[in-house]
């Protein structure tokens, strides 16, 4: 009966819950799905990570290549994400270009990095007008269930802390490439920005973490992004319901908690990995 009722009148079915402050996942409304975290799922990657953020899964993988800066950033590298998100993840997804949602997550992904200062593009240069570091972070969904920037984040941050780049030299005079694979330095990253998402329910009811379904049955959805000293480098609402002032200032103090528990959890899995 109940399985009928959800499917014949979703909302209703919902509020039932949410009168309670109860998810109907027996959550409660700020509370976070169980976050897994392995590194080095990638073996031929210069760093990678899976991230589990309750059903859904992101797979990240940072591959370094050489190129040519552009003539009029001589001394900068290049980031370049891209979100994928293929229909063997979830059947909302089509076979085909990427997607609206692939694009715009792949757009949060960089400017997220450009706004927090996660890297420093001239650390990504090898010899000035000649030669710099490209890394192009893939993520992959492996299945979607709701709050995919999240994961992307979380799965991308780990990644960059494990990323090594091999030592490599330029002759001046030749221009000769010299590569030291057994030679190899940590990537720097200067800031480690988190995002934590909340759904607005009713125009009202604001829970953390939304699945896929309670994303569809939202008012609004909006992520915060924070990084270590609390300061907050992004805000992503794509339309919906108003936040009062009051609601805002409730999710950012949530999602300073959360970017602190995730930055552990990162710091924690690396750990148990060097030892």
């Amino acid at each position: 009966m109940a399985a009928e009722f959800k499917v014949a009148q979703p909302l209703e079915y919902y509020r039932k819950f949410l009168e309670q402050d109860i998810r109907p996942d027996g959550r409660d409304l700020g509370e976070i799905r169980p976050t897994l975290l392995n590194l080095g799922s990638i073996t031929t990657a210069n760093g990678s990570a899976l991230v589990k953020l309750g059903n859904t899964s992101v797979v990240c993988g940072i591959k370094a290549e050489l190129a040519s800066p552009k003539p009029e950033e001589p001394n900068k590298g290049f980031i370049v994400p891209n979100v994928d998100l293929s229909p063997l993840c979830s059947s909302r997804f089509r076979p085909g270009p990427p997607s609206e949602q692939a694009q715009v997550c792949s757009q949060f992904v960089m400017d997220l990095i450009e706004n927090s200062k996660c890297l420093c593009a001239e650390d990504l240069c090898i010899l000035k007008g000649k030669l710099v570091w490209v890394l192009y972070c893939d993520l992959l969904c492996l299945n979607y269930d709701g709050n995919i920037l999240d994961a992307c984040l979380i799965a991308l941050m780990a990644a960059l802390k494990t990323t090594t780049l091999p030592e490599t030299t330029v002759d001046e005079e030749t221009e000769k490439v010299q590569t030291f694979p057994g030679k190899r330095k940590q990537l720097l990253i200067h800031h480690h920005p988190i995002s934590t998402s909340f759904a607005v329910f009713d125009d009202e009811i604001i829970f953390t973490d939304p699945t896929d379904e309670e994303e569809c049955l939202a008012t609004g959805v909006v992520t915060i992004a924070t990084v270590e000293n609390g300061d907050v480098c992004a805000v992503h609402k794509p339309g919906g319901s108003m936040m009062n002032d009051g609601k805002l200032s409730d999710c950012i103090d949530r999602a300073k908690l959360r970017g602190k528990e995730v930055r552990r959890l990162i710091d924690e899995t690396i750990h148990s990995v060097e030892r």
